[in-house]
């Protein structure tokens, strides 16, 4: 694989001349290029500059990551990017998506790192690698594989945890071969590489940043080498690893950053055009970023816009935020389309057309134009019916005495937990429940009680008691916990999932638990669509199949259910949730079939199915 795609770079050059890309002389150069060509070239880190092939080089970059977005549309998202006359793709890769369980990477579909650069490469943008193996990205545990949690003392980002470091190590052993040969000295886009990410907004061991810098070299990665923060957290915990590019992230004071980097290259490492959105915030986040970029056109500044394209949050990929404790819980929506440049579907924006003309009057040439978006339509509005629960097909519990998290006994990282136990409350009862994580609806022999919420934000927090009714006897106690995204910044790197304290009945601990993985995975969606429904209470699926003449992408409307999960043809589209402020869903036209499709929705409150409703954007 690797032979083959140095291969294919090195042929480049006839094809780029083609394609209309230009090759431009430099002078002092007997050859330079201003676009990937399959040859070498020498990028470096001159004295408070880049340097391509020994001349001074404007780095233009925008970000998008390739997981985010279907890869049947990569190509076009990258001729938008270059259109907009950027000369260069940022990208993240995520540890936790390349490696889903320990050793079993998987490098295809939006997975293929190495043919989603090769494409920059056709389409004559360079590359710049955010490989991790933390990233942030507010994606789930910023990147970092949730099995690492199963051990319940690990130290995650801390070079003297050996497991943590040996599983760092395996993951660059596996990521090193695919990207070295398309590394610039090799003829291929990769520009520069950056250490870890944002490190200094969690430690203060600068040592450790040297290690992964020295690991990347001996699997022969041999830089350039970059890291990027905000300029306060750097100059705070004095993490800047000496010789490399200093990126600044949401900040502009080149001089303070200088004072830091010494002779080394100080530029924009993330300048926002738009901003991340949780759920239950009031509305989408949006940015205005036009005034600093016309700036840093004008003084020449190297930038890398985060993001030009955001994409989406597929399956369980969208993050959390919280402070340091744990506390303010704020888990991301599911579009991460981020208020950028290039919307969800890859049409251009206002913003987009602001940029490109700045861009364009910086440089005094005219930009190549813009691709066509991808096909849209409108889906026909459809009502599903409700085929069984999760109560219907309860896959076989674990015994415990007491709760647990679903990493540390479950080995499960995603999806559902359900707790049972027993009770006997005559005259009714007090229940409270402590760490809650993050979200769980309670029921007593099979009638719903109430949810208690980890958000304290919207109004949905709750202090975590239910009070139970009189029982007849020995009664039946359900915890079902709904999991959102691991904390992936900050601080709080141990972001367990389930109820991770006691469950107290009028102040006694319950003990006797047994407990139930709901992964949300295929296998368990198999044995649903298998099972005999029977058991009519919240927390019930519901399918729908409809037939297409013509496919394209399109929005699902899901602001008549109430919170829960959607697949189509069994990918996960990803979590929908009444608060908002995302009503509807991006639904992308190339995993949709012309002839019959299926739609399968997971509501842990509706008894009833609603009417999902095509829609033609994100919002309106």
């Amino acid at each position: 694989m690797q032979r083959r795609t140095f291969l294919r770079l090195s042929l480049l050059a006839p094809m780029l001349a083609a394609s209309g890309v230009r090759l431009e002389a430099m002078p002092g150069t007997a050859f330079a290029a201003t676009v990937p060509d399959g040859r070498p070239h020498r990028f470096a880190l001159g004295r408070r500059q880049f340097l391509l092939d020994g001349q001074p080089f404007q780095i233009r970059s925008g970000e998008m990551h390739p997981v985010r977005i279907p890869s049947a549309y990569w190509r076009q998202r990258i001729r938008m990017a270059r259109a907009m006359g950027l000369n260069t793709i940022a990208i993240y890769l995520m540890w936790n998506a390349l490696e889903p369980a320990p050793g079993r990477f998987d490098f295809e579909g939006r997975n293929d790192i190495a043919r989603f650069i090769a494409l920059c490469a056709e389409e004559g943008m360079w590359v710049y690698l955010r490989p991790g193996p933390y990233v942030c990205a507010e994606w789930d545990f910023g990147g970092l594989p949730p099995w690492l949690l199963h051990e319940p003392d690990i130290r995650v980002r801390d070079r003297h945890d050996r497991r943590y470091m040996d599983a760092v190590a395996r993951y660059l052993d596996a990521v090193a071969p695919r990207v070295a040969p398309l590394m610039v000295a090799h003829g291929g886009p990769i520009l520069m590489v950056q250490v870890e990410n944002e490190y200094a907004s969690f430690g203060k061991d600068r040592e450790y940043l040297e290690t992964l810098r020295r690991m990347w070299i001996e699997r022969g990665i041999e830089g350039p080498f970059s890291v990027s923060d905000g300029l306060g957290q750097i100059r705070e915990a004095r993490t800047y690893l000496e010789g490399a590019a200093l990126g600044l992230d949401g900040d502009t004071d080149f001089a303070g950053g200088q004072a830091i980097a010494g002779k080394a290259p100080v530029w924009v490492g993330e300048g926002y055009p738009g901003w991340l959105t949780h759920w239950g915030e009031p509305g989408f986040q949006h940015g205005d970023y036009l005034s600093t970029l016309r700036r840093l056109l004008a003084d020449g500044r190297s930038f890398n816009l985060y993001v030009v394209h955001g994409g989406t949050n597929f399956g369980f990929g969208a993050g959390a935020n919280a402070k340091g404790d744990g506390s303010d819980f704020q888990p991301v929506i599911t579009s991460y389309d981020y208020g950028a440049p290039i919307d969800e579907r890859g049409a251009p924006t206002a913003d987009y057309h602001h940029f490109r003309a700045a861009i364009g009057t910086s440089l005094g040439r005219r930009l190549p134009a813009l691709p066509p978006a991808p096909a849209g339509m409108r889906f026909p509005d459809v009502t599903p019916e409700p085929i069984a629960s999760l109560w219907d097909a309860l896959p076989a519990p674990v015994a415990a005495g007491r709760p647990q998290s679903m990493e540390t006994l479950l080995g499960q990282l995603h999806g559902l937990v359900l707790y049972r136990t027993h009770i006997d409350v005559p005259h009714g009862g007090r229940l409270r429940l402590e760490g809650v994580s993050d979200y769980a609806t309670v029921f007593v022999d099979g009638r719903y009680l109430g949810h208690v919420s980890r958000l304290r934000h919207a109004g949905l927090h709750s202090d975590g008691r239910i009070a139970l009714p009189p029982t007849k006897g020995r009664a039946m106690l359900d915890i079902l916990v709904d999991s959102f995204g691991h904390v992936g910044y900050g601080a709080f790197m141990r972001d367990r999932k389930g109820l991770l304290g006691e469950a107290w009945l009028d102040g006694r601990p319950l003990r006797g638990w047994q407990i139930h993985g709901l992964p949300l995975d295929a296998a368990h969606l198999a044995s649903v669509r298998a099972a005999r429904a029977s058991i009519v209470r919240p927390g019930r699926f519901f399918r729908a199949r409809v037939t297409l003449d013509r496919v394209g992408d399109t929005y699902l409307d899901m602001r008549g259910w109430n919170k829960g999960y959607l697949w189509l043809n069994g990918r996960l589209l990803g979590r929908y949730w009444h608060i908002g402020p995302q009503q509807r869903l991006f639904c992308p036209g190339c995993w949709m079939r012309k002839g019959d499709n299926e739609l399968l929705v997971l509501d842990l409150h509706r008894m009833q199915p609603a009417t999902i409703v095509g829609a033609d954007r994100l919002q309106g």
